[in-house]
C-alpha cells in the first residue's frame, strides 16, 4: 500500500531558479553540492525550494548520520535517477512547468558527478531529453523544451516503461530511484500500450520492476503530484513496490516528510555498502607460536586483534585476555580499543603464573598448548546513528582463532617425589618387619627328636635364629624348622613348622605344626617342642 498524505492542492509559491537557490554565502562560487547524500535537499527544493538540514555530531564521540555517510564516501557511489516530467498541456496552468524547470536545477545540483541521470518528458509519448552523468546542471536543463505541449495527453504508463528501460541497462547502478512529476490523471492517446490504468500491460511493468529488485537493485520511487487532480501519481505504486506518493498538507509538512524520505534514500545506499559487514566482528589470535617458558612465573607473548569488516569501524570495551584451564594471567591489552575497517593491531602481553601441577605435584617438566580467550563487548559507533533503518548485526563477542600457544614449565615440588619414595620404602619396611615377626619369629628352646620304633636316645637340637636346619645324628634324615606367631586367647605364641624327610629325598618329605610343649610324629620320628621360659630356662622335664 502506498503511503500518502492527502490535502489541498499544492501551490508552489516561487518563480524562477534564482529564487530557489540558497544565498551566495551558503557555498563558494562555482561550487555545487555533490552526492546522493544530498538528494533529499534536491527533492525538497523541487517542491518547496527549502533546504534540508543534516544531523550534527553529538557532544560525545558518536558520529551523526552525515558523518557516517561522509566516511562511506556516498558521493563516490553511483546511483541511477530516472526523472519523468509531465509536459502535457495542463502543466502550463499556474506556471507549474516553469516552477518545475527552476526547482529541477536545484535537484540536479544535489547529485554527485558519479550519478547517472535519465531525464524524460512525457505527454502523448515519452521523450528522452538527457541521458548521462550528472554534474552539468545547465547543460541538462537546456535539453528541456521551453514549454509544455498544449495538445499533449498524459501517458504515464509509457513514461514508466521508458524509465524501466533505462534502469535495466547492463551497467546500471545498484541503487536506483524513479521520480515522477505530474499534475493530472493517466490520460493516454489512442494507440497507447496503456489505454487504461490497469491491465496486463501494467502487470508487465510491475514484473519488470520486481525483476530489478531480484537481481539486487535497490529500487524506490517518489511520485510528486503537482495539482489537486494529479491522481496519476498513484500509479507509480502499482509498478514499484517501494514507492512513496507525497501529499503534504502544507509546504512545512512537505519539508519534514521529504527529509525522512531523503534520509531513507541515503540509507539505501549506506545499507547496500554495509550489507557485506553484517555479522562480522573482531578476531583474536596468538601472533606467533614459539614455545614460552613459564618456569619463573613470567613470559611474554603477542596477541593480534583484527577487524573483519570492510567499512564499519568497531570498538571493544572491557578488553581482557585469559588462558582457560590454567592459573595464568594475561596483562598488556588496553581496556578500550577501536579498530578501523580491516585494521589489525598487535599488542605485546605478559603471561604471569605457571602451569597447573596436576593430581600429583611432583617435580617434572610439563609442556602443553594453551588456547586464547579474549573477552569484551564489541560495538560500532555507527550503530546508533543508523538504527533502526540499517542493522549492522555486530557480534558482541570476540572470536578467538588460530592455533594455541605452546608453553612449558618445571612444575611441582622438588621434595615430593623423594618423600613419596621414602614413605613407600618406610611402609614396605614396616610391612616386611611385621611379616617377618609373624612368619619368621626368632626361635627359642629345644626340639627333641626320638625314633618312634627304635630305642635310641633322642637328638637335642637347640632352637636359635629364625630357621634351623635339621641333620639329626641319632634318627638320621634331614629337615628344617621355622616359626609362625599366633594369637590365642589374647596371648601370643610361636608354633613350629616342621619339615622332615627320613632319607633326605623330597619324595618322602612331610610337614607338621607343633605348638609350644607339644609333640608330633613325622615319618616315624617324634618331635617334641620345649619352649624357652621367660627367664631363659628350658623346662626340666624336657631334659630327662
Amino acid at each position: 500500500m502506498k503511503p500518502t498524505v492527502r490535502g489541498r492542492p499544492l501551490a508552489l509559491p516561487f518563480r524562477g531558479r534564482a529564487a530557489t537557490k540558497p544565498p551566495a554565502a551558503a557555498k563558494p562560487a562555482g561550487t555545487r553540492s555533490r552526492g546522493p547524500a544530498r538528494a533529499a535537499v534536491a527533492l525538497l527544493a523541487l517542491l518547496a525550494a527549502a533546504s534540508l538540514g543534516t544531523p550534527t555530531a553529538t557532544a560525545d564521540t558518536t558520529p551523526s548520520r552525515a558523518d557516517v555517510y561522509t566516511s562511506l564516501g556516498l558521493d563516490n557511489q553511483q546511483a541511477d535517477y530516472a526523472v519523468l516530467v509531465d509536459t502535457s498541456g495542463s502543466m502550463a496552468n499556474g506556471g507549474r512547468y516553469d516552477t518545475v524547470r527552476t526547482a529541477l536545477g536545484v535537484f540536479l545540483d544535489g547529485l554527485s558527478a558519479e550519478d547517472h541521470v535519465a531525464l524524460f518528458t512525457f505527454d502523448s509519448t515519452p521523450r528522452p531529453r538527457y541521458i548521462g552523468a550528472a554534474g552539468d546542471t545547465d547543460r541538462i536543463l537546456s535539453m528541456l523544451p521551453d514549454a509544455p505541449d498544449e495538445d499533449g495527453a498524459t501517458d504515464i504508463g509509457s513514461a514508466l516503461d521508458s524509465a524501466l528501460d533505462e534502469l535495466e541497462r547492463g551497467d546500471a547502478a545498484q541503487v536506483a530511484s524513479v521520480v515522477l512529476l505530474t499534475d493530472g490523471a493517466h490520460s493516454p492517446p489512442d494507440g497507447s500500450p496503456y489505454p487504461d490504468s490497469t491491465g496486463p500491460a501494467w502487470t508487465a511493468l510491475h514484473d519488470r520492476a520486481r525483476a530489478l529488485d531480484e537481481r539486487g537493485t535497490e529500487l524506490a520511487g517518489y511520485a510528486l503530484p503537482l495539482g489537486d487532480g494529479a491522481t496519476g501519481a498513484d500509479l507509480l505504486g502499482d509498478v514499484i513496490d517501494h514507492a512513496t506518493v507525497l501529499r503534504p498538507d502544507s509546504v512545512e509538512d512537505l519539508g519534514g516528510y521529504l527529509q525522512r524520505a531523503g534520509d531513507k534514500t541515503r540509507l539505501r545506499k549506506a545499507g547496500l555498502l554495509l550489507a557485506g559487514d553484517a555479522g562480522k566482528g573482531i578476531d583474536a589470535t596468538w601472533t606467533d607460536h614459539r614455545g614460552r617458558d613459564l618456569t619463573d612465573g613470567s613470559a611474554t607473548a603477542k596477541i593480534t586483534l583484527t577487524s573483519t569488516t570492510r567499512r564499519t569501524p568497531l570498538t571493544v570495551r572491557g578488553l581482557h585476555a585469559s588462558v582457560p584451564g590454567q592459573p595464568v594471567r594475561i596483562s598488556g591489552l588496553p581496556d578500550t580499543l577501536t579498530l578501523d575497517p580491516g585494521q589489525t593491531r598487535t599488542f605485546p602481553v605478559r603471561l604471569r603464573g605457571t602451569l597447573a601441577d596436576g593430581p600429583l605435584p611432583y617435580r617434572r617438566d610439563r609442556g602443553t598448548e594453551v588456547p586464547l580467550r579474549v573477552s569484551g563487548r564489541v560495538s560500532s559507533t555507527w550503530e546508533r546513528p543508523l538504527a533502526p533503518d540499517v542493522r549492522l548485526k555486530v557480534p558482541r563477542e570476540i572470536r578467538a582463532t588460530g592455533a594455541p600457544l605452546p608453553v612449558h614449565a618445571t612444575v611441582g615440588s622438588p621434595f615430593l617425589l623423594p618423600a613419596l619414595i621414602g614413605g613407600l620404602l618406610a611402609v614396605l619396611l614396616i610391612w616386611w618387619l611385621s611379616w617377618r615377626r609373624n612368619h619368621r619369629p626368632r626361635l627359642r628352646g629345644e626340639l627333641l627328636l626320638t625314633p618312634v620304633y627304635a630305642d635310641r636316645p633322642p637328638d637335642r637340637i637347640p632352637l636359635r635364629g629364625r630357621r634351623v636346619q635339621l641333620r639329626p645324628n641319632a634318627v638320621g634324615g634331614r629337615g628344617s624348622v621355622r616359626g609362625r606367631r599366633r594369637s590365642t586367647e589374647g596371648r601370643s605364641r610361636v608354633d613350629l613348622l616342621i619339615r622332615y624327610t627320613p632319607d633326605g629325598t623330597s619324595g618322602r618329605q612331610s610337614d607338621a605344626t607343633c605348638g609350644p610343649g607339644g609333640q608330633v610324629v613325622v615319618n616315624g620320628v617324634s618331635f617334641t617342642y620345649l619352649p624357652q621360659e621367660a627367664d631363659g630356662r628350658v623346662p626340666a622335664g624336657g631334659r630327662s
